[in-house]
């Protein structure tokens, strides 16, 4: 099983989200290919409700410790409840930024 099953699978346990994005974007980094490094979630789940942003991303951060201890580098988390999904248009999570380390770095 790859890492971003295992997100998958643990996010949708402990979460129970009514909707779940796990993205792979360690491609858009300067690492080996096949790293499995850096990844996106977006997670809409009423496990959210009447938590901050910051708790939000400590649970979700809590629930993936091991793979952050195995390798995991980067992990851009939304939390989002699914009132605040539906604010939002109910669409994909928002665009991550373009890589700027490594040689990926310009000028």
């Amino acid at each position: 099983m790859n890492r971003k099953d295992r997100l998958q699978d643990c996010l949708n346990t402990a979460l129970t989200p009514m909707h779940l994005e796990v993205t792979d974007e360690s491609h858009r980094h300067n690492v080996p290919a096949g790293a499995e490094s850096h990844f996106k979630v977006l997670a809409v789940s009423e496990a959210f409700a009447g938590e901050t942003l910051i708790k939000r991303h400590r649970r979700v951060n809590a629930l993936v410790r091991d793979e952050l201890a195995a390798g995991l580098h980067a992990l851009s988390i939304h939390a989002w409840t699914p009132q605040e999904w539906f604010d939002k248009g109910g669409g994909a999570a928002p665009a991550s930024p373009e890589c700027l380390g490594g040689s990926k770095q310009s000028g």
